[in-house]
């Protein structure tokens, strides 16, 4: 596959769109950024997901087109419009994304999906191929990478991403501050297992799928899962802190609503489809991982 020059991107201002735009641009890629606005830069692109319209004049001769924006899931209780904000910012965003790729035709289509396509899986190693669960998420999913597929011909590669790691976001940047404090510790019964990834891995991969010849869903998540336990245990080694104080569930339950069957949930996901592929990752392993992310 060829290297792209020009890459169009989604959802550029979160945490790994971010990461992603200012990586591509330090290797000499041209990056532009799709807003739901009016342009005031060079590099901005006006599209609205929820009317379907994109300036594809603007995206003419684009060589790939990543797909990352969607409500945040973590952000808010899981009202019943919370859920729908979270389904449709992801399937009227995908589709209007994926419609667009199919007229302007670039060579790669990476779009956004998560891990909660598996539902839960307890103990249950899961790969690429198993069957979607069936709670909200997993439904949210099969729809998000449904509307994927309406690229048509153009290579699509959809990132089933687990928990990101990088302390200035996400799970982990919400964990820091109680575990500097020796406040944290397991969340539940600590035995759910969690399938993290860490953000620099996250954007190594992404460059990854961007040139080899892979398509599909692939597992954004380290080879390595952990429990709950081993994870918390981990951050508290690498802070040199203890990790006494557990969360139990019923807590997270009345604080998180919803959301809390992701934290409580079990997801062992294993990343065949990038290890078969060759990739290979900085930091594989959660301690090492960890004692990099706190010094960071």
């Amino acid at each position: 596959m060829g290297i792209p020059e020009r890459i169009a991107i989604t959802g550029s201002s979160g945490l790994i769109g971010t990461a992603l735009v200012g990586h591509l641009k330090s290797e000499g890629h041209t990056v532009q950024r799709l807003v739901r606005r009016a342009p005031v830069a060079v590099d901005e692109v006006s599209w609205d997901p929820y009317s379907g319209y994109v300036d594809l004049a603007a995206l003419e001769g684009v060589d790939a087109i990543i797909h990352l924006a969607g409500t945040p899931v973590a952000d808010k209780r899981w009202s019943k419009k919370y859920r729908t904000q979270i389904l449709n910012s992801r399937l009227l965003g995908t589709s209007t994304i994926a419609k667009a790729v199919a007229q302007v035709k670039p060579d790669v289509f990476i779009s956004a999906s998560a891990i909660g396509w598996y539902g839960e899986s307890g103990n249950r190693a899961v790969t690429e191929s198993d069957r979607a669960g069936d709670d909200f998420l997993a439904a949210v999913c099969r729809e998000w990478e449904a509307a994927a597929d309406l690229a048509g011909s153009v290579r699509t590669v959809k990132l089933r991403t687990g928990l990101v790691l990088d302390p200035t976001g996400g799970a982990l940047g919400k964990m820091l501050p109680l575990f500097r404090f020796g406040l944290g510790g397991r969340l539940g019964n600590g035995k759910q297992w969690w399938s993290w990834i860490t953000l620099h891995d996250v954007v190594r991969a992404i460059d990854f799928a961007l040139v080899e010849n892979i398509s599909g869903p692939v597992n954004l998540t380290s080879p390595n899962p952990v429990t709950n336990q081993e994870f918390t245990s981990a951050l508290a080694r690498a802070l040199n802190k203890p990790a006494v104080f557990p969360a139990p569930a019923f807590a997270l339950k009345l604080t998180l609503g919803g959301f809390s069957s992701e934290v409580l949930g079990s997801k062992r996901v294993v990343p065949n489809i990038l290890t078969q592929s060759g990739f290979t990752w900085d930091y594989a392993h959660i301690s090492q991982a960890l004692n990099a992310l706190v010094e960071s």
